[in-house]
């Protein structure tokens, strides 16, 4: 169920728009507590409704009026503050916060509400890029991405902001190109190892050590179905977003076998669109553990089984965080992970920087909170 604020009882705001959604059985975890990838697909959802609104707002000199619906491009850092319960209510609260020629920003607050005891509290925040595309053309990866009407900033100084970061994430995707262009057959030649069949059975036959990368390892695959698919015949982000949700979630019940959930997501580029009838390959692995956490990366190759295409592409790749809880939620230590190759080793030390920079950023919103209380 969505809802908007309104200008009059006809015409929606296209800027602010919230989505409500009862959390039912069928979206628990195994902690019970709500899916990390079920509230990834929702905020998802969500911006891709504000942002189909907007670039459908405007018409033409002549009164016509192609269509637009947009596609996630990119999603920055996701954190899960705190769990949110079956029989909650997830309130979405979506908004643009900025819009270049060809792309816009949504920001979403997830507010999960009691409505028994009539409270609520903030569980997660993201920020979404978006690109709009036609959908009075057959789908093609190469589409043209449409033009974005312009957003009426409330102050100059937001819309510098905006531009700000604007070219700080097309920075950052322009120098992962790269990633989008190599085949999932390199990436096994650089110490990338696919194991199939059950990890128990691998262990006692080649003798992997607990702990190690190759011991969690999880591999999925999806076949991309009509009900994965918005009107543009691609797959949404979401479900994208969910299916490496379930499967970094696997290697981090394996690794520490207890219960787990999702603490974060850092920022997620999406390279290739996915289209109806492909087959997703999903790959997680272990790359660094801490005391209290660990970082999990999802790589997701794609194969177009139609058409004659016989290698894969990659479509997204993301580093998970999770946790371990104990009895009543504690936290528990995370068992170290023991890296082994070359590969392992490296991975390990990228993983303790990016672990470094999310800890510094978590003390610099602290204290840029407690001025803020301070101020008040």
């Amino acid at each position: 169920m969505s809802s908007a604020n309104n200008s009059d009882s006809h015409c929606p705001d296209q800027k602010f728009v919230e989505v409500c959604r009862l959390m039912m059985p069928d979206d628990a975890n195994n902690s019970g507590n709500v899916h990390g990838g079920v509230i990834l697909k929702m905020i998802e959802e969500a911006g891709a409704i504000i942002t189909t609104r907007h670039c459908n707002k405007a018409k033409d000199e002549e009164g016509k009026h192609e269509p637009y619906i947009t596609a996630l491009a990119r999603v920055e850092r996701t954190d899960f503050l705190k769990p949110m319960f079956i029989g909650e209510v997830a309130q979405l609260h979506t908004e643009i916060t900025y819009t270049s020629e060809h792309s816009l920003e949504v920001c979403v607050y997830v507010w999960a509400e009691n409505i028994l005891e009539g409270t609520k509290r903030l569980t997660n925040k993201a920020t979404l890029w978006y690109v709009p595309l036609s959908t009075m053309t057959t789908p093609s990866p190469n589409k043209t991405i449409a033009k974005v009407p312009k957003l009426e900033f409330l102050s100059p100084e937001a819309e510098e902001e905006g531009c700000k970061r604007y070219h700080a994430q097309k920075q950052e995707r322009e120098s992962l190109t790269r990633v989008s262009r190599t085949s999932a057959m390199t990436l096994v030649k650089c110490d990338w190892v696919i194991f199939c069949g059950d990890c128990d059975v691998y262990v006692k036959n080649r003798g992997v050590t607990p702990h190690t990368v190759p011991y969690s390892q999880s591999n999925l695959v999806h076949l991309v179905s009509p009900s994965d698919c918005a009107i543009h015949g691609f797959c949404k982000g979401g479900v994208t977003m969910k299916l490496m949700d379930e499967c970094a979630g696997i290697v981090a019940a394996r690794h520490c076998r207890t219960q787990i959930v999702t603490a974060s997501l850092d920022a997620t580029n999406f390279h290739k669109p996915v289209q109806k009838g492909s087959v997703l390959y999903l790959t997680g692995r272990a790359t660094f553990t801490s005391a209290k956490s660990m970082e999990i990366e999802v790589i997701v190759d794609v194969e177009q089984v139609f058409g004659g295409q016989t290698h894969k592409e990659r479509a997204v790749n993301a580093y998970f965080t999770f946790v371990s809880l104990g009895p009543g939620r504690t936290t528990l230590p995370i068992p170290q992970l023991k890296p082994q190759s070359a590969g392992e080793r490296l991975r390990f030390e990228e993983g303790q920087k990016r672990y470094e920079t999310r800890k510094a950023l978590r003390m610099k919103e602290k204290e840029k909170q407690a001025a803020k209380a301070n101020d008040n």
